[in-house]
Protein backbone atom coordinates (compact mmCIF):
# COMPACT_ATOMS: atom_id res chain seq x y z
CA UNK A 1 0.00 0.00 0.00
CA UNK A 2 0.96 3.65 -0.38
CA UNK A 3 1.89 5.03 3.02
CA UNK A 4 2.87 8.62 2.18
CA UNK A 5 2.49 10.63 -1.02
CA UNK A 6 4.48 13.85 -1.49
CA UNK A 7 3.64 16.18 -4.40
CA UNK A 8 5.44 19.40 -5.26
CA UNK A 9 4.83 21.93 -8.07
CA UNK A 10 2.16 20.04 -10.02
CA UNK A 11 -0.51 22.39 -11.40
CA UNK A 12 -1.87 24.43 -8.53
CA UNK A 13 -0.33 22.07 -5.98
CA UNK A 14 2.52 23.87 -4.26
CA UNK A 15 3.77 21.33 -1.75
CA UNK A 16 1.53 18.77 -0.07
CA UNK A 17 2.06 15.52 1.80
CA UNK A 18 -0.75 12.96 2.10
CA UNK A 19 -0.66 10.07 4.58
CA UNK A 20 -2.76 7.24 3.15
CA UNK A 21 -4.07 4.09 4.80
CA UNK A 22 -5.13 0.54 4.09
CA UNK A 23 -8.70 0.10 2.90
CA UNK A 24 -10.91 2.64 1.15
CA UNK A 25 -9.41 6.17 0.84
CA UNK A 26 -11.87 8.73 -0.56
CA UNK A 27 -10.98 12.19 -1.91
CA UNK A 28 -13.71 14.83 -2.21
CA UNK A 29 -13.69 18.59 -2.37
CA UNK A 30 -14.26 21.73 -4.35
CA UNK A 31 -14.34 21.72 -8.14
CA UNK A 32 -10.93 22.70 -9.50
CA UNK A 33 -9.26 22.30 -6.12
CA UNK A 34 -6.79 19.72 -7.40
CA UNK A 35 -8.42 16.31 -6.81
CA UNK A 36 -7.58 15.05 -10.29
CA UNK A 37 -4.07 16.55 -10.01
CA UNK A 38 -3.41 14.06 -7.24
CA UNK A 39 -4.36 11.20 -9.57
CA UNK A 40 -2.27 12.83 -12.33
CA UNK A 41 0.67 12.88 -9.91
CA UNK A 42 0.25 9.17 -9.27
CA UNK A 43 0.17 8.58 -13.04
CA UNK A 44 3.43 10.55 -13.35
CA UNK A 45 4.93 8.39 -10.62
CA UNK A 46 3.67 5.28 -12.43
CA UNK A 47 5.78 6.20 -15.48
CA UNK A 48 3.02 7.97 -17.42
CA UNK A 49 3.52 10.79 -19.88
CA UNK A 50 4.27 14.21 -18.49
CA UNK A 51 3.52 17.58 -20.06
CA UNK A 52 5.64 20.56 -19.06
CA UNK A 53 2.39 22.53 -18.77
CA UNK A 54 1.74 20.53 -15.57
CA UNK A 55 4.68 22.22 -13.84
CA UNK A 56 3.44 24.90 -11.47
CA UNK A 57 3.66 28.41 -12.95
CA UNK A 58 6.96 30.08 -12.10
CA UNK A 59 8.70 26.84 -11.09
CA UNK A 60 11.39 24.92 -12.99
CA UNK A 61 10.39 21.35 -12.12
CA UNK A 62 7.75 19.09 -10.60
CA UNK A 63 8.45 16.38 -8.04
CA UNK A 64 6.37 13.41 -6.90
CA UNK A 65 7.46 10.89 -4.27
CA UNK A 66 5.81 8.11 -2.36
CA UNK A 67 6.56 5.56 0.32
CA UNK A 68 5.01 2.22 -0.60
CA UNK A 69 4.84 -0.97 1.46
CA UNK A 70 4.91 -4.29 -0.38
CA UNK A 71 4.59 -7.32 1.88
CA UNK A 72 7.57 -7.07 4.24
CA UNK A 73 9.50 -4.50 2.18
CA UNK A 74 9.23 -0.76 1.75
CA UNK A 75 10.22 1.36 -1.24
CA UNK A 76 10.68 5.09 -1.76
CA UNK A 77 9.79 5.89 -5.37
CA UNK A 78 10.31 9.36 -6.86
CA UNK A 79 10.23 11.17 -10.18
CA UNK A 80 11.33 14.73 -10.95
CA UNK A 81 10.64 16.37 -14.32
CA UNK A 82 11.97 19.78 -15.36
CA UNK A 83 10.87 22.28 -18.03
CA UNK A 84 13.22 20.70 -20.57
CA UNK A 85 11.46 17.37 -20.13
CA UNK A 86 14.37 15.70 -18.37
CA UNK A 87 13.47 12.98 -15.87
CA UNK A 88 15.16 11.88 -12.68
CA UNK A 89 13.54 8.64 -11.52
CA UNK A 90 14.63 6.78 -8.40
CA UNK A 91 13.71 3.70 -6.39
CA UNK A 92 15.26 3.68 -2.93
CA UNK A 93 17.75 6.31 -4.10
CA UNK A 94 18.91 4.32 -7.14
CA UNK A 95 18.59 6.09 -10.49
CA UNK A 96 16.43 4.25 -13.03
CA UNK A 97 14.92 4.97 -16.45
CA UNK A 98 11.27 5.93 -17.02
CA UNK A 99 10.65 2.53 -18.66
CA UNK A 100 12.09 0.76 -15.60
CA UNK A 101 9.90 2.91 -13.36
CA UNK A 102 6.82 2.04 -15.42
CA UNK A 103 7.62 -1.68 -15.34
CA UNK A 104 8.03 -1.59 -11.54
CA UNK A 105 4.87 0.45 -10.92
CA UNK A 106 2.69 -1.65 -13.25
CA UNK A 107 2.91 -4.39 -10.63
CA UNK A 108 1.84 -2.02 -7.86
CA UNK A 109 -0.78 0.43 -9.14
CA UNK A 110 -3.79 0.13 -11.43
CA UNK A 111 -5.21 3.58 -12.23
CA UNK A 112 -8.73 3.65 -13.62
CA UNK A 113 -10.22 6.90 -14.87
CA UNK A 114 -13.15 7.95 -17.02
CA UNK A 115 -11.10 7.31 -20.16
CA UNK A 116 -10.92 3.63 -19.23
CA UNK A 117 -14.67 3.45 -19.77
CA UNK A 118 -13.78 4.04 -23.41
CA UNK A 119 -11.17 1.27 -23.52
CA UNK A 120 -13.81 -1.34 -22.76
CA UNK A 121 -15.71 -0.17 -25.85
CA UNK A 122 -12.74 -1.05 -28.04
CA UNK A 123 -13.06 -4.66 -29.15
CA UNK A 124 -9.27 -4.96 -29.48
CA UNK A 125 -8.96 -4.67 -25.68
CA UNK A 126 -11.51 -7.38 -24.86
CA UNK A 127 -9.13 -10.30 -25.36
CA UNK A 128 -6.74 -8.73 -22.81
CA UNK A 129 -9.53 -8.44 -20.20
CA UNK A 130 -10.43 -12.10 -20.67
CA UNK A 131 -6.82 -13.31 -20.66
CA UNK A 132 -6.11 -11.26 -17.52
CA UNK A 133 -9.00 -13.08 -15.88
CA UNK A 134 -7.65 -16.49 -16.93
CA UNK A 135 -4.18 -15.58 -15.63
CA UNK A 136 -1.12 -17.83 -15.57
CA UNK A 137 -2.85 -20.80 -17.19
CA UNK A 138 -3.06 -18.96 -20.48
CA UNK A 139 0.01 -16.75 -20.04
CA UNK A 140 2.36 -19.73 -20.13
CA UNK A 141 0.77 -20.98 -23.35
CA UNK A 142 0.80 -17.48 -24.85
CA UNK A 143 4.51 -17.11 -24.14
CA UNK A 144 5.35 -20.36 -25.97
CA UNK A 145 2.90 -19.47 -28.75
CA UNK A 146 4.41 -16.01 -29.26
CA UNK A 147 7.96 -17.35 -29.58
CA UNK A 148 6.85 -19.80 -32.29
CA UNK A 149 4.65 -17.15 -33.94
CA UNK A 150 7.58 -14.75 -34.32
CA UNK A 151 9.68 -17.45 -36.03
CA UNK A 152 6.67 -18.38 -38.18
CA UNK A 153 6.27 -14.80 -39.40
CA UNK A 154 10.00 -14.56 -40.14
CA UNK A 155 9.76 -17.63 -42.38
CA UNK A 156 6.62 -16.32 -44.08
CA UNK A 157 8.34 -13.04 -44.88
CA UNK A 158 11.39 -14.87 -46.23
CA UNK A 159 9.25 -16.97 -48.54
CA UNK A 160 7.20 -13.98 -49.65
CA UNK A 161 9.68 -11.14 -49.95
CA UNK A 162 13.19 -12.42 -50.43
CA UNK A 163 12.91 -14.90 -53.24
CA UNK A 164 9.69 -14.60 -55.21
CA UNK A 165 8.67 -17.01 -57.98
CA UNK A 166 10.96 -18.83 -60.45
CA UNK A 167 10.91 -16.01 -63.03
CA UNK A 168 11.82 -13.43 -60.41
CA UNK A 169 14.63 -15.63 -59.09
CA UNK A 170 16.05 -16.04 -62.62
CA UNK A 171 15.87 -12.29 -63.27
CA UNK A 172 17.68 -11.63 -60.03
CA UNK A 173 20.27 -14.31 -60.80
CA UNK A 174 20.91 -12.86 -64.28
CA UNK A 175 21.46 -9.40 -62.83
CA UNK A 176 23.83 -10.67 -60.15
CA UNK A 177 25.86 -12.69 -62.68
CA UNK A 178 26.13 -9.63 -64.93
CA UNK A 179 27.41 -7.52 -62.03
CA UNK A 180 29.88 -10.23 -60.96
CA UNK A 181 31.26 -10.63 -64.50
CA UNK A 182 31.61 -6.88 -64.93
CA UNK A 183 33.66 -6.57 -61.73
CA UNK A 184 35.71 -9.70 -62.38
CA UNK A 185 36.59 -8.66 -65.94
CA UNK A 186 37.91 -5.36 -64.63
CA UNK A 187 40.52 -7.33 -62.62
CA UNK A 188 40.86 -4.52 -60.07
CA UNK A 189 43.77 -4.03 -57.66
CA UNK A 190 43.25 -2.28 -54.32
CA UNK A 191 45.79 0.57 -54.89
CA UNK A 192 45.39 0.68 -58.65
CA UNK A 193 43.52 3.96 -58.82
CA UNK A 194 46.26 5.88 -56.98
CA UNK A 195 48.96 4.36 -59.23
CA UNK A 196 47.04 5.28 -62.38
CA UNK A 197 46.48 8.84 -61.19
CA UNK A 198 50.22 9.21 -60.58
CA UNK A 199 51.08 7.85 -64.05
CA UNK A 200 48.57 10.11 -65.76
CA UNK A 201 49.93 13.11 -63.90
CA UNK A 202 53.43 12.32 -65.26
CA UNK A 203 52.15 11.89 -68.79
CA UNK A 204 50.29 15.16 -68.75
CA UNK A 205 53.44 16.94 -67.51
CA UNK A 206 55.99 14.88 -69.50
CA UNK A 207 57.55 17.78 -71.47
CA UNK A 208 58.07 19.88 -68.35
CA UNK A 209 59.46 16.86 -66.47
CA UNK A 210 61.99 16.02 -69.25
CA UNK A 211 63.13 19.63 -69.51
CA UNK A 212 63.93 19.88 -65.79
CA UNK A 213 65.50 16.43 -65.64
CA UNK A 214 67.90 17.34 -68.46
CA UNK A 215 68.76 20.65 -66.81
CA UNK A 216 69.29 18.98 -63.42
CA UNK A 217 71.45 16.24 -64.93
CA UNK A 218 73.61 18.72 -66.85
CA UNK A 219 74.22 20.93 -63.81
CA UNK A 220 75.00 17.99 -61.58
CA UNK A 221 77.36 16.21 -63.99
CA UNK A 222 79.09 19.20 -65.56
CA UNK A 223 79.31 21.52 -62.61
CA UNK A 224 78.53 20.07 -59.21
CA UNK A 225 80.37 16.74 -59.52
CA UNK A 226 83.35 18.31 -61.31
CA UNK A 227 83.76 21.00 -58.66
CA UNK A 228 83.15 18.55 -55.85
CA UNK A 229 85.83 16.25 -57.28
CA UNK A 230 88.31 19.16 -57.28
CA UNK A 231 87.39 19.96 -53.65
CA UNK A 232 87.92 16.31 -52.71
CA UNK A 233 91.41 16.24 -54.37
CA UNK A 234 92.39 19.46 -52.61
CA UNK A 235 91.31 18.37 -49.14
CA UNK A 236 92.99 14.98 -49.55
CA UNK A 237 96.37 16.78 -49.75
CA UNK A 238 96.02 18.08 -46.19
CA UNK A 239 93.96 15.30 -44.57
CA UNK A 240 97.06 13.74 -42.98
CA UNK A 241 97.77 16.89 -40.97
CA UNK A 242 94.60 17.01 -38.91
CA UNK A 243 91.83 14.56 -38.07
CA UNK A 244 89.24 17.28 -38.65
CA UNK A 245 90.48 17.67 -42.21
CA UNK A 246 90.18 13.95 -42.71
CA UNK A 247 86.61 13.98 -41.41
CA UNK A 248 85.78 16.68 -43.93
CA UNK A 249 87.33 14.54 -46.64
CA UNK A 250 85.15 11.54 -45.64
CA UNK A 251 81.97 13.65 -45.72
CA UNK A 252 82.84 15.15 -49.14
CA UNK A 253 83.76 11.74 -50.51
CA UNK A 254 80.49 10.22 -49.30
CA UNK A 255 78.53 13.11 -50.80
CA UNK A 256 80.42 12.74 -54.05
CA UNK A 257 79.55 9.05 -54.34
CA UNK A 258 75.86 9.72 -53.50
CA UNK A 259 75.62 12.52 -56.03
CA UNK A 260 77.42 10.40 -58.59
CA UNK A 261 74.73 7.72 -58.16
CA UNK A 262 72.02 10.35 -58.32
CA UNK A 263 73.52 11.66 -61.56
CA UNK A 264 73.19 8.21 -63.11
CA UNK A 265 69.54 8.01 -61.93
CA UNK A 266 68.79 11.43 -63.43
CA UNK A 267 70.31 10.28 -66.70
CA UNK A 268 68.07 7.23 -66.80
CA UNK A 269 65.01 9.28 -65.83
CA UNK A 270 65.55 11.83 -68.60
CA UNK A 271 66.18 9.10 -71.16
CA UNK A 272 62.91 7.39 -70.20
CA UNK A 273 60.84 10.56 -69.77
CA UNK A 274 58.91 10.02 -72.97
CA UNK A 275 55.29 8.87 -73.08
CA UNK A 276 53.29 8.06 -76.16
CA UNK A 277 49.62 8.92 -76.72
CA UNK A 278 48.64 5.27 -76.80
CA UNK A 279 49.77 4.77 -73.19
CA UNK A 280 47.94 7.91 -72.14
CA UNK A 281 44.74 6.68 -73.81
CA UNK A 282 45.00 3.31 -72.08
CA UNK A 283 45.43 4.90 -68.65
CA UNK A 284 42.54 7.33 -69.16
CA UNK A 285 40.34 4.46 -70.37
CA UNK A 286 41.22 2.42 -67.29
CA UNK A 287 40.46 5.34 -64.99
CA UNK A 288 37.08 5.83 -66.72
CA UNK A 289 36.27 2.16 -66.21
CA UNK A 290 37.05 2.38 -62.48
CA UNK A 291 34.90 5.54 -62.17
CA UNK A 292 32.02 3.75 -63.88
CA UNK A 293 32.29 0.80 -61.46
CA UNK A 294 32.46 3.19 -58.48
CA UNK A 295 29.20 4.82 -59.57
CA UNK A 296 27.54 1.38 -59.59
CA UNK A 297 29.09 -0.59 -56.78
CA UNK A 298 31.01 1.51 -54.25
CA UNK A 299 32.90 4.67 -53.37
CA UNK A 300 36.31 3.07 -53.90
CA UNK A 301 37.92 -0.14 -55.17
CA UNK A 302 37.82 -1.75 -51.70
CA UNK A 303 34.05 -1.27 -51.53
CA UNK A 304 33.63 -2.57 -55.09
CA UNK A 305 35.50 -5.76 -54.19
CA UNK A 306 33.40 -6.12 -51.01
CA UNK A 307 30.26 -5.77 -53.12
CA UNK A 308 31.62 -8.48 -55.43
CA UNK A 309 31.96 -10.84 -52.45
CA UNK A 310 28.37 -10.09 -51.43
CA UNK A 311 27.13 -10.75 -54.98
CA UNK A 312 28.91 -14.11 -55.00
CA UNK A 313 27.17 -15.02 -51.72
CA UNK A 314 23.76 -14.04 -53.12
CA UNK A 315 24.35 -16.08 -56.26
CA UNK A 316 25.34 -19.07 -54.16
CA UNK A 317 22.24 -18.64 -51.99
CA UNK A 318 19.90 -18.43 -54.98
CA UNK A 319 21.54 -21.36 -56.74
CA UNK A 320 21.10 -23.42 -53.59
CA UNK A 321 17.67 -21.91 -52.95
CA UNK A 322 15.62 -24.98 -53.69
CA UNK A 323 17.16 -26.88 -50.80
CA UNK A 324 16.83 -23.89 -48.46
CA UNK A 325 13.19 -23.21 -49.41
CA UNK A 326 12.33 -26.85 -48.91
CA UNK A 327 13.97 -26.72 -45.49
CA UNK A 328 12.09 -23.65 -44.25
CA UNK A 329 8.82 -24.86 -45.76
CA UNK A 330 9.10 -28.00 -43.64
CA UNK A 331 9.87 -25.83 -40.60
CA UNK A 332 6.82 -23.69 -41.43
CA UNK A 333 4.58 -26.77 -41.57
CA UNK A 334 5.82 -27.93 -38.17
CA UNK A 335 5.30 -24.44 -36.72
CA UNK A 336 1.77 -24.28 -38.13
CA UNK A 337 0.88 -27.54 -36.39
CA UNK A 338 2.42 -26.34 -33.12
CA UNK A 339 0.72 -22.94 -33.36
CA UNK A 340 -2.61 -24.54 -34.19
CA UNK A 341 -2.31 -26.80 -31.17
CA UNK A 342 -1.38 -23.92 -28.84
CA UNK A 343 -4.12 -21.70 -30.31
CA UNK A 344 -6.68 -24.47 -29.69
CA UNK A 345 -5.49 -24.74 -26.09
CA UNK A 346 -6.00 -20.99 -25.65
CA UNK A 347 -9.42 -21.15 -27.32
CA UNK A 348 -10.51 -23.93 -24.96
CA UNK A 349 -9.37 -21.94 -21.94
CA UNK A 350 -11.09 -18.80 -23.22
CA UNK A 351 -14.33 -20.64 -23.86
CA UNK A 352 -14.22 -22.21 -20.39
CA UNK A 353 -13.33 -19.03 -18.52
CA UNK A 354 -15.57 -16.74 -20.60
CA UNK A 355 -18.55 -18.55 -19.08
CA UNK A 356 -17.16 -18.14 -15.57
CA UNK A 357 -16.24 -14.49 -16.19
CA UNK A 358 -19.65 -13.68 -17.69
CA UNK A 359 -21.41 -15.31 -14.76
CA UNK A 360 -19.39 -13.38 -12.19
CA UNK A 361 -19.79 -10.07 -14.05
CA UNK A 362 -23.55 -10.61 -14.30
CA UNK A 363 -23.64 -11.14 -10.52
CA UNK A 364 -21.74 -7.90 -10.06
CA UNK A 365 -24.09 -6.05 -12.46
CA UNK A 366 -27.08 -7.18 -10.40
CA UNK A 367 -25.39 -5.77 -7.30
CA UNK A 368 -24.83 -2.55 -9.25
CA UNK A 369 -28.57 -2.15 -10.01
CA UNK A 370 -28.40 -3.50 -13.55
CA UNK A 371 -30.87 -6.27 -12.70
CA UNK A 372 -31.91 -7.15 -16.25
CA UNK A 373 -28.49 -6.80 -17.87
CA UNK A 374 -26.78 -9.87 -19.27
CA UNK A 375 -23.10 -9.80 -20.15
CA UNK A 376 -21.67 -12.20 -22.74
CA UNK A 377 -18.26 -12.99 -24.18
CA UNK A 378 -18.34 -13.82 -27.89
CA UNK A 379 -15.49 -15.98 -29.23
CA UNK A 380 -15.07 -16.44 -32.97
CA UNK A 381 -12.20 -18.37 -34.48
CA UNK A 382 -10.29 -16.93 -37.43
CA UNK A 383 -8.32 -18.89 -40.00
CA UNK A 384 -5.12 -16.84 -39.70
CA UNK A 385 -2.73 -16.76 -36.77
CA UNK A 386 -2.00 -13.49 -34.96
CA UNK A 387 -0.09 -12.54 -31.83
CA UNK A 388 -2.83 -13.84 -29.48
CA UNK A 389 -3.87 -17.00 -31.35
CA UNK A 390 -6.86 -17.34 -33.67
CA UNK A 391 -9.61 -15.97 -31.45
CA UNK A 392 -11.62 -12.82 -31.97
CA UNK A 393 -13.11 -11.75 -28.65
CA UNK A 394 -15.95 -9.28 -28.24
CA UNK A 395 -17.95 -8.29 -25.17
CA UNK A 396 -21.70 -8.14 -25.75
CA UNK A 397 -24.53 -7.08 -23.48
CA UNK A 398 -28.29 -7.09 -23.33
CA UNK A 399 -29.49 -4.44 -20.91
CA UNK A 400 -33.17 -5.42 -20.94
CA UNK A 401 -35.11 -8.67 -21.00
CA UNK A 402 -36.02 -9.78 -24.50
CA UNK A 403 -33.40 -7.64 -26.23
CA UNK A 404 -30.70 -9.12 -28.41
CA UNK A 405 -27.13 -9.00 -27.19
CA UNK A 406 -25.20 -6.23 -28.90
CA UNK A 407 -21.69 -4.72 -28.75
CA UNK A 408 -21.19 -2.46 -25.73
CA UNK A 409 -20.57 0.60 -27.87
CA UNK A 410 -24.07 0.45 -29.38
CA UNK A 411 -26.14 0.40 -26.24
CA UNK A 412 -24.27 1.36 -23.10
CA UNK A 413 -24.73 4.83 -21.56
CA UNK A 414 -22.05 6.59 -19.52
CA UNK A 415 -23.55 5.42 -16.24
CA UNK A 416 -23.90 1.87 -17.51
CA UNK A 417 -20.34 1.86 -18.77
CA UNK A 418 -19.06 2.97 -15.35
CA UNK A 419 -20.86 0.09 -13.69
CA UNK A 420 -19.86 -2.48 -16.32
CA UNK A 421 -16.23 -1.44 -16.00
CA UNK A 422 -16.44 -1.52 -12.20
CA UNK A 423 -18.02 -4.97 -12.40
CA UNK A 424 -15.11 -6.17 -14.56
CA UNK A 425 -12.60 -4.52 -12.23
CA UNK A 426 -14.25 -6.22 -9.26
CA UNK A 427 -14.07 -9.64 -10.94
CA UNK A 428 -10.44 -9.08 -11.99
CA UNK A 429 -9.53 -7.63 -8.57
CA UNK A 430 -10.49 -10.92 -6.92
CA UNK A 431 -7.59 -12.61 -8.73
CA UNK A 432 -5.38 -9.58 -9.37
CA UNK A 433 -2.10 -9.29 -7.45
CA UNK A 434 -1.81 -5.53 -8.03
CA UNK A 435 -2.20 -4.19 -4.46
CA UNK A 436 -3.35 -0.62 -5.18
CA UNK A 437 -6.43 0.36 -7.23
CA UNK A 438 -7.14 4.00 -8.02
CA UNK A 439 -10.48 5.27 -9.34
CA UNK A 440 -10.76 8.80 -10.69
CA UNK A 441 -14.40 9.97 -10.93
CA UNK A 442 -15.64 6.84 -12.66
CA UNK A 443 -19.11 7.51 -11.17
CA UNK A 444 -20.18 9.72 -14.10
CA UNK A 445 -23.82 9.28 -15.04
CA UNK A 446 -24.96 7.40 -11.95
CA UNK A 447 -26.87 8.44 -8.84
CA UNK A 448 -29.28 7.15 -6.23
CA UNK A 449 -29.29 3.44 -5.51
CA UNK A 450 -26.80 2.73 -8.33
CA UNK A 451 -24.33 5.18 -6.77
CA UNK A 452 -24.78 3.51 -3.40
CA UNK A 453 -24.07 0.11 -4.92
CA UNK A 454 -20.96 1.45 -6.69
CA UNK A 455 -19.68 2.76 -3.37
CA UNK A 456 -20.29 -0.58 -1.68
CA UNK A 457 -18.58 -2.39 -4.55
CA UNK A 458 -15.46 -0.25 -4.13
CA UNK A 459 -15.59 -0.90 -0.41
CA UNK A 460 -15.68 -4.65 -1.09
CA UNK A 461 -12.65 -4.35 -3.37
CA UNK A 462 -10.80 -2.46 -0.61
CA UNK A 463 -10.89 -5.52 1.63
CA UNK A 464 -8.08 -7.07 -0.43
CA UNK A 465 -6.60 -3.97 -2.06
CA UNK A 466 -5.80 -0.43 -1.05
CA UNK A 467 -8.38 1.68 -2.92
CA UNK A 468 -7.97 5.40 -3.61
CA UNK A 469 -11.02 7.09 -5.10
CA UNK A 470 -11.85 10.62 -6.27
CA UNK A 471 -15.64 11.11 -6.25
CA UNK A 472 -18.38 13.71 -6.23
CA UNK A 473 -21.09 11.37 -4.94
CA UNK A 474 -22.15 11.26 -1.29
CA UNK A 475 -23.14 7.59 -1.56
CA UNK A 476 -19.55 6.65 -2.46
CA UNK A 477 -17.93 9.01 0.03
CA UNK A 478 -20.07 7.47 2.78
CA UNK A 479 -18.33 4.13 2.28
CA UNK A 480 -14.85 5.58 2.88
CA UNK A 481 -12.62 4.22 5.62
CA UNK A 482 -10.57 7.41 5.40
CA UNK A 483 -11.95 10.58 3.88
CA UNK A 484 -9.86 13.51 2.64
CA UNK A 485 -11.11 17.00 1.86
CA UNK A 486 -9.36 18.96 -0.87
CA UNK A 487 -9.75 22.71 -1.20
CA UNK A 488 -7.91 25.57 -2.82
CA UNK A 489 -6.52 28.59 -1.00
CA UNK A 490 -5.37 31.90 -2.43
CA UNK A 491 -2.37 33.42 -0.69
CA UNK A 492 -0.05 36.15 -1.99
CA UNK A 493 -1.93 36.10 -5.33
CA UNK A 494 -1.19 32.38 -5.75
CA UNK A 495 -3.66 29.51 -5.69
CA UNK A 496 -2.61 26.52 -3.62
CA UNK A 497 -4.17 23.11 -3.07
CA UNK A 498 -4.73 22.08 0.53
CA UNK A 499 -5.73 18.65 1.82
CA UNK A 500 -6.78 17.37 5.21
CA UNK A 501 -7.82 13.99 6.51
CA UNK A 502 -11.28 14.36 8.03
CA UNK A 503 -12.37 12.98 11.36
CA UNK A 504 -15.77 11.31 11.60
CA UNK A 505 -17.65 14.56 12.19
CA UNK A 506 -15.82 16.24 9.34
CA UNK A 507 -16.65 13.29 7.10
CA UNK A 508 -20.36 13.59 7.97
CA UNK A 509 -20.32 17.31 7.11
CA UNK A 510 -18.52 16.68 3.81
CA UNK A 511 -21.03 13.95 2.84
CA UNK A 512 -23.83 16.39 3.66
CA UNK A 513 -22.20 19.12 1.53
CA UNK A 514 -21.74 17.00 -1.60
CA UNK A 515 -25.21 15.44 -1.17
CA UNK A 516 -27.19 18.69 -1.12
CA UNK A 517 -24.71 21.50 -1.68
CA UNK A 518 -25.26 22.86 1.82
CA UNK A 519 -24.81 21.80 5.41
CA UNK A 520 -27.88 21.87 7.64
CA UNK A 521 -29.76 19.58 9.99
CA UNK A 522 -31.54 17.77 7.16
CA UNK A 523 -28.39 17.18 5.08
CA UNK A 524 -26.44 16.16 8.20
CA UNK A 525 -29.18 13.69 9.13
CA UNK A 526 -29.11 12.26 5.61
CA UNK A 527 -25.31 11.98 5.76
CA UNK A 528 -25.48 10.09 9.05
CA UNK A 529 -27.96 7.65 7.53
CA UNK A 530 -25.65 7.06 4.57
CA UNK A 531 -22.75 6.57 6.94
CA UNK A 532 -24.69 3.98 8.94
CA UNK A 533 -25.02 1.91 5.75
CA UNK A 534 -21.24 1.71 5.38
CA UNK A 535 -20.01 -1.85 4.97
CA UNK A 536 -18.05 -3.00 7.96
Amino acid sequence: MIGTLHIKNVGIIDDITINLNEGFNVFTGETGAGKTLIIDSLQILAGGRFSKEMIRHGEKSSFVEMLVYLKDEEYIVSREVNLLGRNICKINGRLITVSELKKFMNKIIDIHGQQDNQSILEQSSHIKFLDDYIGDKINLIKQEYLEKYQRYMTIKNELKNNYGDDKEKQRKLDLLNYQLNEIEEANLEVNEEEILDEKLKKILNSENIKKHLEESHYLLSESVLSNLNDVLKSIEKISDYDNNYDKCREIIQSAFYDLEETERDLYNYKENATFDEEERAEIESRIDLIQDLKRKYGNNITEILEYKDEVEKQIQTIENLSDYIEKIKKEKEILEKDLDNLANQMTNLREEYSIKMSSKINEELKDLEMMNARFFVSIEKRTEFNTTGKDEIEFLISTNIGEDKKPLIKIASGGEMSRIMLGIKKVLADIDEVPILIFDEIDTGISGIAAKKVGKKMKEISKNHQVICVTHLAQIAAQGDYNYYIRKEVKDNKTNTKIEQLNEEGTIQEIARIATGKINEISISHARELRKEKIA
